[in-house]
């Protein structure tokens, strides 16, 4: 059963190819949807002499520290010029980050005119219409009703995945672990300086070295946020990262899959399912609430991020599904109210940091579970319930417009 009060966006889930995305950093909503965004209109309209795109809301007042313009005008130039225009003070009703292409012919005359919403880990969707792309894969969801069907089958949460996806989605989350291990193997190599006004230094390499110097306990927390900062690092310079389920929260699954895998040498074929399954409960966040920034803060990336990998590390070590419920329900519930701040506009500050704390956090929840039968009284559909009503109450200055917390301070 719905849990009353919870909000159900559409009658199924897309699949977790939706969630699960590979492309370039720093932003999935502000970066990898206005580029896909820009894809669509273009292949539309070749014949277009010049296009016009206005930014709206969120996607306006930090969409060139997250490089948003970048990502439009590599994509329509080849095409036709383009000229940009900011709208950081309109919000559109249906989503705070609204684009609106047009494109113009010779005359200037405006041929088409396409408005479309960024609304989180890389998805675009329309208003008064279902997501631009997907297919609806999932009966269930809530997660309350599906570990009633894990209950009463004996199934667990990756074999449901697997009935609705079909086994073609093993290969597809392989790639995913390849591009999450490739990105923490480049990102605690790396030195220097991040992109952007902050000047900000890469720390992966350095905590990763550090790290080797303590005892076992201090030693495996120290890798966890090297590979967590290797990752956020890796997205923040624009490297090729997954979704999960932002790119703003790139750092925490990796981080904790690739240290279990280091240290407790779990096969492929088991972190292929605890990605499964850590899709899916990122994906019933994404169905019944949100995973962006400008909506709901960043209780809706790094929380939801950390609700995934502490699921998945529950499921690594053997966790039943209840045991996994409250695991995902914990790392979710101590997020709630998380502000998006970002300094500058940039998926640095405190962007990067948060990623090596939800994925300690993450390990903490796992274990918390693990020393219970998993029974709780809040579940995690109602901390999803929560953490959208939470999301809908913050004031826009906390939900990615750079105005608010520690932002505004830095611009004080």
């Amino acid at each position: 059963m719905v849990p009353a009060g919870l909000s159900i966006l559409h009658i199924t889930m897309k699949s977790i190819r939706e969630l699960y995305r590979i492309g370039t950093g720093p932003s999935s909503s502000h970066t990898m949807g206005p580029r896909y965004a820009a894809g669509i209109f273009a292949g539309r309209h070749p014949e277009a002499a010049e296009f016009e795109v206005t930014l709206y809301g969120s996607l306006a007042a930090t969409g060139r520290g997250h490089l948003t313009d970048v990502a439009i005008e590599e994509t329509l130039t080849p095409v036709a010029p383009v000229k940009l225009v900011w709208e950081p003070q309109v919000f559109l009703p249906f989503h705070p980050n609204g684009m609106r292409f047009r494109s113009l012919d010779a005359q200037g005359a405006v041929t088409d005119e396409w408005v479309v919403y960024s609304v989180g880990g890389g998805q675009l969707a329309e208003e008064g219409a279902d997501t631009v792309e997907g297919d609806e894969v999932y009966k269930m969801n809530t997660l309350s009703e599906i570990l009633e069907w894990c209950q009463r089958t004996g199934r667990t949460y990756w074999e449901y995945v697997e009935e609705c996806e079909g086994p073609e989605i093993w290969d597809f989350l392989a790639d995913v672990w390849r591009v999450m291990c490739a990105a923490v193997e480049r990102g605690i190599d790396r030195e220097g300086v991040l992109p952007g006004p902050l000047n900000l230094p890469r720390r992966a390499a350095t905590y990763h070295v550090r790290a080797s110097g303590y005892k076992s306990n201090l030693q495996s927390r120290g890798l966890v946020f090297a590979y967590a900062l290797a990752v956020s690092e890796e997205n923040a310079s624009g490297g090729e990262i997954v979704t999960a389920p932002t790119c703003g929260s790139c750092g925490v699954m990796p981080a904790v899959l690739y240290h279990l895998k280091k240290s407790r040498d779990f096969s492929d074929a088991r972190i292929y399912r605890a990605l499964a399954t850590a899709g899916l409960i990122g994906n019933i966040v994404k169905h019944n609430a949100s995973i962006a920034g400008a909506e709901v803060g960043c209780q809706g990336e790094v929380g939801v991020a950390c609700a995934m990998a502490a699921a998945a590390a529950n499921q690594l070590f053997g966790g039943s599904p209840a045991q996994i419920e409250y695991a995902a329900e914990m790392g979710l519930e101590h997020h709630l109210g998380m502000t998006c701040d970002p300094v500058c506009g940039l998926v640095q500050i405190p962007c990067i940091e948060r990623n090596a704390y939800a994925a300690a956090r993450a390990l903490d929840a796992n274990l918390y579970s693990a020393f219970t039968d998993g029974g709780h009284r809040v579940s995690f559909d109602r901390v999803v319930e929560v953490m959208k009503q939470t999301g809908h109450d913050l004031p826009s200055i906390y939900k990615e417009t750079g105005e608010g917390g520690l932002a505004r301070t830095w611009q004080q």
